[in-house]
């Protein structure tokens, strides 16, 4: 997948990229690093996979860091953020890419402790480091998104209950973000080929992913996903402050949009 965004066009910016050891975040990363920004690279246990994104950047002449939290335990959060303050500076980019749900063992309240309260605490401990004119961008899916007007796979339910409730709780704060000059874009996604939920739908509703291909007539795969949620960091944010990425059709009008 070609890069969205043009070699140096963010040269002396720092990213942080939350969940970014593999996939969507992992590319993600890798876009920015190529455009000149110097990029942590964020995981929550799994740090030779952070390590081996963090390589590969660097292999290619970018510069990077992986750093290590717990997105659910503030004090996790304050360590990540002043570990980028310190080495790398104040931060121009915080892509909340990390959110999960369908994991075992848990506990029945996680996909709310990590899709709602963990990305209000992310924002939270990020903001006291964020540059002038910084940038934020929630990821999320058009299940989570339109879910009050449609429904989605009952397997899907707790999660995308939970990323749209994290999505309003980053939404109420526009007030504070636009008068602290930042900037803030969702980036809803139909479902993605190759994504880790994706393969957990799959597992529990064999048949899912075709399904809701041949509903939407092509899904996007994890690196043109990625490219979005990149460019998203630099286009101009809509109005509504929402980028649709792939097929919306079949999807309620969504009441904010």
């Amino acid at each position: 997948m070609t890069n969205p965004l043009a070699p140096g066009s963010l040269a002396g910016r720092v990213a942080v990229v939350t969940g970014s050891s593999r996939g969507i975040g992992a590319d993600t990363a890798r876009y920015l690093a190529a455009a000149g920004a110097s990029v942590v690279v964020n995981y929550r246990s799994k740090a030779p996979r952070a390590d081996k994104v963090v390589a590969e950047i660097v292999a290619a002449g970018g510069t990077a860091i992986a750093v290590g939290a717990d997105l659910t335990d503030a004090a996790s959060v304050a360590s990540l953020f002043e570990r980028a303050a310190t080495e790398l500076g104040k931060v121009d980019v915080l892509v909340l890419n990390a959110s999960g749900g369908m994991e075992t063992g848990m506990g029945d309240d996680y996909a709310m402790r990590l899709n709602r309260d963990a990305q209000v605490n992310v924002v939270e401990g990020a903001l006291p480091h964020l540059a002038e004119g910084a940038r934020i961008v929630f990821v999320t899916s058009h299940q989570a998104h339109f879910i009050r007007t449609t429904p989605t796979m009952p397997e899907y339910e707790p999660v995308a209950l939970s990323k749209r409730a994290g999505e309003d709780a980053l939404r109420a704060k526009l007030p504070e973000f636009e008068a602290s000059g930042i900037d803030f874009v969702v980036v809803s996604g139909d479902m993605i080929e190759g994504t880790i939920t994706a393969t957990l739908l799959e597992r529990a509703n064999p048949g899912a992913i075709d399904a809701r291909k041949q509903d939407a007539g092509r899904l996007y795969n994890v690196a043109e996903f990625a490219a979005e949620v990149a460019a998203a960091a630099v286009d101009p944010v809509p109005a509504d402050h929402t980028r649709y990425v792939g097929d919306v059709s079949g999807f309620a009008p969504d009441s904010l949009s």
